[in-house]
């Protein structure tokens, strides 16, 4: 994964999100520490998943796939920053999908046009608690790559047959023969 420590560039393309870009840049200026409301909609859209499975999903990305935008953690959620209007295609894609309807897949929150997103401070001044806001994966450029829709659902699909394997593998008879039927063609 890429750096945890927001660049100017990746500062100037959070700003622009928001209506004035240059009074948010002057206040991270002075206060690099704060963090800062921002819309979605336009700049991107945000989706929220429950730390662990949205940790799944970043990994997935990461190793199987191409990678992610930025990437934040919020009140015990992971924020996947994604292109605009992903978070109006997401739930419609998630309903269609099977893992969707099963409940493998928890709770994603989208937030899109009319919604805005708490984003960490551009600095950490202090060590992380789990439930301080921080960067996994910082904005360092002015136009950094955002999954779409179906990205997301790829990773969401990705993350959720993990955690059936994941399940399927600890089981409470730690005798019992386990297989994994999940890689059968």
């Amino acid at each position: 994964m890429t750096s945890n420590l927001t660049t100017p560039d990746g500062a100037a393309w959070l700003a622009s999100a928001g209506t004035y870009p240059r009074s948010t840049l002057a206040l991270w200026e002075e206060r690099p520490e704060a963090p800062v409301v921002l819309p979605c909609g336009s700049t991107f859209d945000v989706v929220s998943a429950p730390a662990v499975f949205g940790r799944r999903m970043v990994d997935r990305l990461w190793e199987e796939g191409p990678g992610s935008g930025p990437v934040a953690t919020f009140r015990g959620r992971l924020l996947l920053f994604a292109a605009p209007g992903t978070a109006q295609r997401l739930p419609s894609l998630l309903r269609w999908e099977e893992f969707g309807r099963t409940g493998a897949i928890p709770p994603l929150l989208c937030h899109g046009k009319g919604d805005a997103v708490t984003v960490p401070a551009l600095l950490a001044t202090t060590p992380a608690t789990s439930g301080d806001s921080r960067w996994l994966v910082a904005p360092d450029t002015r136009r950094p790559w955002l999954p779409g829709p179906e990205t997301v659902l790829w990773a969401a699909v990705r993350a959720a047959r993990a955690a059936v394997r994941i399940s399927i593998s600890s089981s409470a008879d730690q005798d019992a023969k386990v297989y994994d039927v999940s890689r059968r063609r």
